[in-house]
């Protein structure tokens, strides 16, 4: 397999697991984000927690294996992402210790207040990872303030309030809303009663809302936010030097590959058809259809963005030809080599693992449930 082959099978795959984490542990950020909305009293609101409490540990695995992966094929990409985006990651970091530490600690003691403080601490721990991760996908449309010296030695210009721009907030809520959306759906499918009749109307709400936000994104990167282009290519088998390149911004070359490819227009239709779907069928009986709605509509915003900045994984603002792409920013051949066939290997095992798993933990979290393991449940 030839090197530059390998370097696109690796955009999909580390797509994959990008996908793969926004779908998994995307509905537990959701569940999080409704807690305190859709539950009212205790009772509710441990039955919302214990909807995701037996596998959302399992679903963070695609988050560091998405990591992981970046790490080793697009090792340029990772340090000046973690460079730029330090104070982000950091934010998401400290926002996701809520999370294990709310699940364990929130049904300690028998007392308001710590159970509320709680609740809250999970709703934190859910919509700050999903604003930032939206957040950081509009700063890589924009473009982020970094450069390459002779010595291929990264400099970050910018600042963490930059990155907190009225474009880059508003992909944030595309963000928040689609995982919120995607988080009621699974709530609908896993409750009966009063918690499904609100999580129902929260699916609408906020898939109707990721509708509208996804479109004035999109329109906006039609008119007023600029993309890049290669105008002088270095060779596809080329060491990882993002300085051998040409690189030009200018408006619209974000929609340059639906011209090119015009199956990659599939991409928003099934978001905005993911969406659509998610809406109708929000307060019908047909629950599974309405979560996999929701999944449709989170791979067509993640594979809108990816084809649109393709083959661009981290364009620069300050300095275009620092721009780092798959062609310029991965790993060795040997390394991408090994690295697939341990791919090949285990991720069916991963797959067919998290399908038994959530087979044998299928079933609705009922109040009855609740009081018959009221130790054991969280």
């Amino acid at each position: 397999m030839d090197y530059a082959t390998l370097k696109v099978i690796w955009w999909v795959l580390i797509g994959v697991l990008l996908i793969g984490f926004a779908i998994t542990d995307g509905f537990d950020m959701g569940a999080a984000i409704l807690l305190p909305f859709i539950a009212k009293t205790d009772e509710e609101r441990r039955i919302v927690i214990n909807t995701v409490g037996a596998t959302w540990e399992g679903n963070q695995v695609w988050f560091i294996t998405a990591g992981g992966a970046m790490f080793a094929a697009w090792p340029l990409a990772y340090a000046a992402s973690f460079s730029g985006f330090y104070f982000a990651m950091l934010l998401v970091l400290f926002s996701l210790f809520f999370r294990p530490v709310g699940f364990d600690y929130r049904g300690k003691r028998v007392n308001v207040r710590w159970r509320q403080g709680w609740d809250w601490g999970l709703f934190l721990g859910g919509c700050v990872p999903a604003l930032v991760f939206g957040v950081a996908f509009g700063n890589l449309l924009q473009g982020v303030p970094f450069s390459y010296d002779s010595d291929l030695r990264v400099t970050y210009h910018g600042s963490f309030f930059a990155l907190l721009n009225p474009f880059a907030l508003l992909c944030g809520l595309v963000s928040v809303s689609m995982l919120s959306a995607h988080g009621a759906a699974f709530v609908k499918t896993k409750t009966e009663g009063i918690v499904a009749e609100r999580a129902s109307k929260a699916l609408r709400l906020f898939a109707g809302l990721t509708i509208v936000f996804f479109l004035i994104s999109g329109a906006l990167v039609a008119t007023l936010i600029g993309g890049y282009t290669i105008t002088s290519p270095a060779p596809l088998d080329t060491v990882a030097n993002p300085l051998l390149k040409s690189v030009e911004a200018g408006p619209s070359l974000w929609l340059t590959n639906y011209g090119l490819y015009p199956w990659t227009a599939l991409a928003p239709a099934a978001g905005l058809l993911g969406g659509a779907l998610a809406v109708v069928l929000a307060t019908s009986r047909f629950e599974r259809l309405a979560f996999l709605s929701t999944s449709l509509q989170i791979v067509g915003v993640i594979l809108t963005a990816g084809f649109s900045m393709f083959p661009f994984i981290m364009p620069s603002s300050l300095d275009p030809r620092s721009s780092l792409t798959v062609w310029d920013a991965t790993s060795s051949k040997m390394t991408l080599q090994i690295m697939l066939i341990a791919v090949i290997i285990f991720l069916p095992i991963v797959l067919a693992y998290t399908a038994w798993v959530y087979r044998v933990m299928r079933g609705k979290i009922t109040s009855s449930a609740i009081k018959e393991n009221e130790h054991t449940l969280y």
